[in-house]
Formats: C-alpha cells, sequence, structure tokens
C-alpha cells in the first residue's frame, strides 16, 4: 500500500523495546458528507477502524472494526486502498517503548442499515458515536482540538492530515 506520510517524533531511543499495533481505517462517503467516529466528551472526528488482532488479515479487521465502532455494515466487495500512515513516538504506557502504529485507510460503501455499536471502555468513555458530517467541519474540528494527552493530539492531527488528503484526492478525482 501506498504510505501517504510519516509521523516520527523521535521522542525515544533506538534500543528501547517497540511496540507495534497495525490498524485498518474506513473512508465512507454518503450523500456527499464523510462517516467519521465523533467524540463527544474531546470533541474530535477520527476514522472508524482500529486495530488488527494477531493472524487477521487488514479488510477483515476493517469489517470488524467499522462494524463494532460505528454500527455500519462494510461491503467486502467495495473496500479499496487509498494508503497508509506510519506513526511512531515514545509509549504513553510502557517505559522504554516505542509505540509503532501503521494506519492502513480504505475507501469502503456500507449497507443501509445501521446495527448497535460495540464499544470498549475507553471508547464509551470518550462516548463515541456515528456521525455524517462535512468534511471541512471535520477538518475544522481537528484542527481546533487540543489536549492534554499527547497521545490523543497526536492521533488526531494524523487524522486531520488523511481528512485533508481525502477531500483532494476527491477534488482531483471530479475533474
Amino acid at each position: 500500500m501506498k504510505e501517504l506520510f510519516r509521523i516520527d517524533l523521535k521522542d525515544y531511543e533506538e534500543e528501547y523495546n517497540i511496540y507495534k499495533r497495525p490498524s485498518a481505517r474506513g473512508i465512507i462517503i454518503k450523500n456527499c458528507q464523510i462517516a467519521l467516529v465523533y467524540s463527544k466528551k474531546e470533541k474530535y472526528y477520527k476514522f472508524p477502524g482500529g486495530g488488527i488482532k494477531e493472524n487477521e488479515d487488514m479488510k477483515s479487521a476493517l469489517i470488524r472494526e467499522v462494524r463494532e465502532e460505528v454500527g455500519l455494515i462494510v461491503i467486502p466487495d467495495s473496500i479499496r486502498e487509498f494508503g497508509s500512515v506510519m506513526r511512531r513516538q515514545k509509549s504513553n504506557y510502557s517505559p522504554n517503548t516505542i509505540f509503532e502504529q501503521e494506519n492502513f485507510y480504505f475507501f469502503c460503501h456500507t449497507e443501509n442499515q445501521l446495527i448497535e455499536q460495540e464499544l470498549d471502555d475507553y471508547e464509551k468513555e470518550a462516548e463515541f458515536s456515528l456521525r455524517f458530517v462535512d468534511i471541512d467541519d471535520a477538518i475544522k474540528a481537528n484542527r481546533d482540538y487540543h489536549s492534554d494527552d499527547f497521545f490523543n493530539e497526536i492521533m488526531i492531527k494524523r487524522e486531520m492530515k488523511v481528512l485533508q488528503l481525502v477531500k483532494e484526492y476527491r477534488e482531483n478525482d471530479k475533474t
């Protein structure tokens, strides 16, 4: 998959252990709006998706994570690659550890039904909900986002940059 960009804070020592957590994320556009996870508590937008489990392929993880986080059912034949973003920084959970996450982004379509979310505790605490929004509104919200949690702040800056790339791609695709 094509690398869109890379985030490497280099705030770690090279000899640290590496914790890898690849993820799959969905780019879902309906009626000129984008489907995103909105954190009611933190006031940010992110692409639906999450960690790829051991022995799980990217597309299966995408389908599972989108269903769990926002209750949308991905149509498997609609999935197509957009690109990946590598993120490396010092872990905020484990000392002497590098957090390395390659985020794989996919365009996909979903069925016209909604099922109940299956949120993890931290997702419930952040009050995740599905929102269909104008991409510019999501970019603005993420640009304005600030948090005491630096780890979250880096994640949201990543999502904002991917939103900008999706917008550019869609604008260029119409010509």
